[in-house]
């Protein structure tokens, strides 16, 4: 495992290296196309830092950049892929409801989502739904670490995550059909249909994103004891079929004026072993997902500094458990709704430059979030307005000052004021920054309110919900040290994130009294139901939460055609309650990823070679036994063949986890994992693109 010393050593090693070797590789890469793109992606074009487009080097807020290209590489079919591969902060534990997704050691509900700008909604048991990303349209995944609300509002404690889409602009006809398809069933097809025409664009995209549930083991321990086993057929990874259908249009009549419309439609459904009376593990019914969301929105560009823009969205989301097994309730095929909810949301910015060297950006939110919940028979709604303004000043070329801040009304919450204050200072090939901000999130309505009864594989589980919830607070502070050419990008940054009264879930224990008190709450937990129920849980607020980290990326083109990429992250996430420091649930000390790809082209043919690897410590838990680290490592080799005038042929293989690496540790109800991978997979995949 890669130790912070190491990393140091890394990050030295290539800036020297590539330091001296700079002027002979400015030289002999000038005419080649592929160069130039690597440069660009040294420095591209981001907006989720500062709130408007400028390019990565100059913005005093760092941004780490995926793109288009390293997500192809990589052969990187699925969002959760693409952030795991890419980026060591972040760690993903899927399951039947909703993947677990951490940044920095704090969990889906303190990290902001965005489709281009606009908030995803819609969540399993606070988890967004991650299978909603359609990555056939991504264009480029901008991630913010730490809080940012004094731009983005509520949720963006822990970071903002952007999704970029890429809509072509020039006058063109293009069908785009591209399959991946490697072991345990999984298969990632999606077909694009892109028009567009003297300012009117149509892009049209379907998706289907499948995979099998599988096991690493075929054992469970016999509750109570520590070496008796027995089979279960419970798996360690949940099998699942998506559907999505993807439309947005685009009218622009002139250069000042851009319009777009879009809708979304989304739908999954698990794909689980079903319950037997012969062996544990097992499940009556499937978890089905639906979710439909549209948008409409515009920008009025009066010059290149100045715009004003505005969007509103709409998105729809429910779930609910679909039988496939006869039950004394339920017959094969009843579909039982368990959550709805919607959410409007409808946004004015301006981005205006009144000065030379600045630029200022006012604008106002207004979202309206609304919960219907069968357990508790729960319909709650609440709104939030709220207004912002941010200015980003330039002194003397090298300096660069910004202050923000943002006021919300919450109908639960009241006032809340989050600030926001950066400086930048920029000499030479150097970029030095300090960040401080605030963070705000309001609880979720299902943290308000829920009165939750369920029963998951045979165990009961009760949830209650706190109407006396306090928001949770922030102070996020960040020092950065950066060294960026066009050949080689070197950064270092440090953070601390206080968090004030998170919102967590208390367990406690089920004995005679409060047994009996459960059971009126709930009359249809019946007598075995009773029998298993070991504890319940209710939202509290706890005293704090402290994380701290360091993180270290190196990105360099180290000679014609080859680029080496490492990035590490140092986390140390802890949060206190009844005067008690404890490890924060699922967070991870130390990791990394790191990649290398090779790229040359020939006539009409053109090879790419990628090899990465993610390096992960222990995965902390806070009452069962932790995960173990690993190292997973994966090629993946692309061949673009481009000679022919109407089409693009672009077939790929590789190998996941070249090094077969798996945990087989016996489940049981105290044991918890960080590696998913059922083992080593080949992986091939075919990207077809007519043109006209």
């Amino acid at each position: 495992m890669m130790t912070l010393k190491q990393a140091f050593f890394i990050s030295s090693a290539a800036f020297l290296f590539c330091n001296n070797a700079d002027a002979q590789i400015h030289r002999t890469q000038r005419d080649d196309s592929i160069a130039w793109e690597r440069i660009y992606n040294l420095n591209p074009i981001v907006v989720t830092g500062s709130g408007h487009h400028q390019r990565l080097k100059s913005t005093a807020t760092p941004v780490r950049m995926l793109s288009k290209r390293e997500i192809e590489e990589q052969g990187i079919s699925t969002f959760d892929q693409a952030l795991t591969k890419l980026l060591p902060q972040v760690s993903m534990a899927p399951n039947s409801m909703g993947s677990f997704l951490r940044l920095n050691g704090l969990g889906n509900k303190y990290i902001l989502i965005l489709i281009n700008g606009q908030k995803l909604s819609g969540d399993i048991s606070s988890n967004v739904d991650l299978n909603r990303m359609n990555m056939a349209r991504v264009k480029r995944i901008e991630v913010l670490d730490g809080a940012a609300s004094s731009l983005y509002g509520s949720d963006a404690i822990a970071g903002v995550i952007n999704i970029i889409t890429d809509q072509p602009t020039e006058n063109m006809v293009a069908v785009t059909s591209d399959t991946r398809v490697s072991g345990k069933g999984q298969l990632t097809e999606s077909v694009s249909l892109d028009i567009y025409k003297n300012g009117i664009g149509s892009y049209t995209t379907y998706t289907h994103d499948r995979a099998d549930s599988y096991q690493n083991n075929g054992l469970e321990l016999v509750k109570g004891s520590d070496t008796e086993t027995r089979p279960t057929i419970s798996p360690l990874f949940t099998g699942y079929r998506t559907n999505q259908v993807n439309q947005k249009f685009t009218y622009s009549p002139n250069n000042k004026l851009g319009l777009n419309a879009g809708f979304d439609y989304y739908d999954k459904i698990t794909d689980r072993p079903n319950s037997s009376s012969d062996i544990t593990g097992g499940t009556d019914y499937e978890m089905k997902y639906r979710g439909i969301r549209w948008n409409v929105g515009g920008i009025y560009k009066f010059n290149r500094k100045n715009s004003l823009q505005a969007d509103f969205t709409s998105d729809h989301f429910k779930y609910g458990k679909e039988y496939d097994v006869e039950t004394k309730s339920y017959h094969v095929g009843d579909y039982v709704r368990s959550k709805k909810q919607h959410t409007m949301e409808g946004q004015v910015k301006g981005i205006f430059s009144f000065m030379d060297n600045s630029t200022t950006i006012v604008g106002a939110d207004w979202r309206r979030d609304q919960l219907k919940a069968t357990s508790g028979n729960i319909d709650q709604s609440a709104y939030d307005f709220a207004a912002y303004a941010q200015h980003e000043m330039k002194f003397f070329d090298k300096l660069t000052a910004t202050v923000g801040a943002r006021y919300d009304y919450h109908k639960n919450f009241n006032s809340h004021f989050t600030p926001k204050a950066t400086l930048m200072f920029s000499p030479g090939p150097f970029n030095f920054r300090a960040t401080y901000s605030a963070g705000f999130r309001a609880p979720g309505l299902d943290e308000l309110h829920y009165h939750y009864y369920s029963v998951n594989r045979g165990k009961p589980q009760i949830i209650f919900g706190n109407k006396d919830l306090s928001p949770e607070k922030s102070n996020y502070w960040s020092i950065n040290a950066e060294y960026r050419t066009d050949f080689i990008a070197v950064s270092l940054t440090g953070f601390i994130n206080n968090i004030k009264d998170m919102v967590v879930r208390k367990n406690i224990d089920v004995d005679d009294t409060n047994l009996a008190q459960l059971r009126a709450e709930f009359p249809e937990m019946n007598d075995d139901e009773a029998s298993k129920l070991e504890r319940y849980s209710i939202y509290r607020n706890s005293d704090k939460g402290n994380i701290q980290g360091l993180q270290v990326n190196v990105s360099a083109n180290l000679f014609k055609g080859f680029n080496l990429s490492a990035n590490y992250a140092c986390t140390y996430a802890r949060t206190k309650s009844d005067e008690k420091w404890t490890v924060l649930e699922r967070s991870v000390r130390n990791s990394a990823t790191i990649a290398a790809n090779y790229r040359h082209s020939w006539t009409g043919y053109t090879l790419n070679v990628n090899v990465n690897g993610r390096l992960q410590s222990t995965t902390y838990y806070t009452d069962y036994e932790d995960a173990p680290g690993f190292g997973i490592w994966n090629l993946n080799t692309t061949h673009s063949f481009t000679g022919l005038k109407w089409a693009d042929i672009e077939p790929s293989i590789g190998i996941d986890n070249i090094f077969d690496k798996t945990d087989h540790r016996i489940d049981s109800s105290n044991r918890r994992y960080a590696l998913f991978s059922p083992g080593r997979m080949l992986v091939v995949g075919l990207k077809l693109k007519f043109k006209k």
